[in-house]
């Protein structure tokens, strides 16, 4: 298509040239656009692996900056004393849904965790597990999140989930680094002291 237009107007002669700048100056763009899009179907363009994050299923335009498994508990700290509570939160927040504890993670670590299909974000504004994080349980979820994950009720005047699962094994994608205290990485467990790291 493209050198049959040039050819077309280079023997019209000059003044025929003249008269179709138009035409030449369209044709002259289709073909360089055309040429362009075979080059590029050619020799894809491929990003450095560096610069190349691959998002789990169900995190979309956020960077990945670790992801990993582990055991996570149940928790519900709101200050009344029931079930083990041990008072407020350690970021200053009130309890709430999505308020996540790590024995490990700077407090504002932000990400999501995965289990059996089903997805929630949280971020870190307590610490915890404590001994159960020397057995690999690495998350202290809040009682609500818990139950959504496991497809159960949250009872609020016992702080306990319906069914008898008080561990789950997840998924965990960390797209945010907390400012607070804690240490970034893998996490580690509650008697590390890592969790005062600043």
């Amino acid at each position: 298509m493209c050198t049959n237009a040039v050819r077309d107007l280079v023997g019209k002669g000059a003044r025929g040239v003249r008269a179709h700048r138009t035409v030449s100056s369209v044709t002259t763009a289709a073909c360089a656009a055309m040429i362009g899009a075979s080059i590029m179907g050619a020799a894809p363009v491929v990003k450095p692996a560096s610069d190349t994050i691959v998002s789990p299923a169900g995190v979309q335009n956020e960077q990945v900056l670790l992801r990993g498994s582990t055991s996570g508990s149940y928790f519900w700290d709101d200050g009344s004393g029931r079930q083990g509570d041990t008072g407020q939160p350690a970021i200053g927040k009130p309890m709430q849904q999505g308020l996540f504890a790590s024995p490990s993670w700077p407090l504002g670590t932000e990400g999501y965790v995965f289990y059996n299909g089903r997805k929630a974000k949280f971020f870190i504004g307590d610490r915890g597990p404590g001994n159960p994080s020397n057995d690999g349980v690495m998350l202290d979820i809040d009682g609500k999140t818990f139950a959504d994950l496991v497809g159960t009720s949250w009872n609020s005047d016992t702080l306990t989930v319906g069914g008898s699962q008080g561990h789950i094994d997840v998924e965990y994608v960390v797209t945010k680094w907390g400012a607070g205290p804690g240490k970034r990485g893998e996490p580690v467990p509650f008697s590390s002291g890592a969790w005062s790291n600043s």
